[in-house]
């Protein structure tokens, strides 16, 4: 699946926020090396390397657009492609950071614990995903997708919501770290624009959707359908800005120290 980095970074003020919000939490001093998983074009690297400058950071993400860009935007740094899904990176990590990636994967039950075998003891994972999947500008898309004339040919990208619900990570996580800080935020955000959820979801939820279709053609269709969608379920306000509304789910982690 190809990313589009100008497209996602549309919204990068509000894409970053959650990233700050995270980053607030983590209150390691002096990380030796840290991985950011899902790196994209490199914008939260850049800010672990401005916080921890004498680190060792590496970027690590499955796009080679989004590297490309990233090597492009901050050539300073590493970066690395590779699937998270089955991250062993050569040395163990003082600090695994991922914003907006993990939701992409499926099995948390197993991909989460495998993280944390890569830290170090005292070594944090901090994770963000957002977990807007029961939102109108999600469940319209699957619907659409799911509906008679679009079934055979996007039905089946349409799956089970792959964040879990915060106690489910309590549980998964509680018995095999030493701290554990778990929170939820939503986000009222103010966007611009005719149809600003269909602009936004076209950097994310929109895209394997598009891809999988045969035609220009299709996609335009299927994307004008669902653009109709979104105008009845996210209204513009007096002014012409959308509220959208997105919720997202954060885990701080310190495994025990020696």
């Amino acid at each position: 699946m190809v990313w589009n980095p100008d497209q996602y970074h549309l919204f990068s003020d509000h894409r970053l926020r959650p990233a700050l919000d995270l980053l607030s939490q983590v209150h390691l001093t002096t990380p030796r090396v840290i991985y950011d998983l899902g790196c994209g074009t490199g914008n939260v690297t850049s800010l672990l390397s401005k916080r921890w400058g004498d680190s060792i950071i590496v970027g690590v993400d499955s796009s080679a657009e989004m590297l490309e860009k990233a090597k492009n935007d901050h050539p300073a740094l590493e970066w690395k492609q590779a699937d998270i899904q089955h991250f062993e990176p050569t040395s163990k990590g003082h600090l695994i950071f991922s914003n907006a990636a993990l939701h992409w994967l499926d099995k948390h039950d197993e991909l989460i614990p495998s993280l944390l075998e890569q830290l170090i003891p005292g070594g944090v994972l901090a994770v963000q995903m957002p977990n807007n999947f029961q939102a109108p500008s999600h469940q319209l898309l699957y619907d659409l997708a799911l509906s008679n004339g679009w079934r055979d040919k996007v039905g089946s990208l349409v799956r089970p919501a792959p964040v879990h619900k915060l106690e489910w990570y309590y549980d998964l996580l509680s018995s095999k770290v030493a701290n554990l800080n778990l929170w939820e935020t939503t986000y009222f955000q103010v966007l611009g624009g005719k149809n600003a959820v269909l602009e936004w979801t076209r950097g994310t939820a929109l895209r394997p959707f598009l891809a999988a279709l045969d035609s220009d053609e299709e996609r335009n269709t299927f994307e004008q359908e669902y653009a109709d969608l979104l105008l009845d379920a996210y209204p513009q306000q007096e002014d012409g800005s959308t509220i959208y509304p997105f919720s997202r789910l954060f885990i701080v982690a310190e495994t025990e120290s020696d």
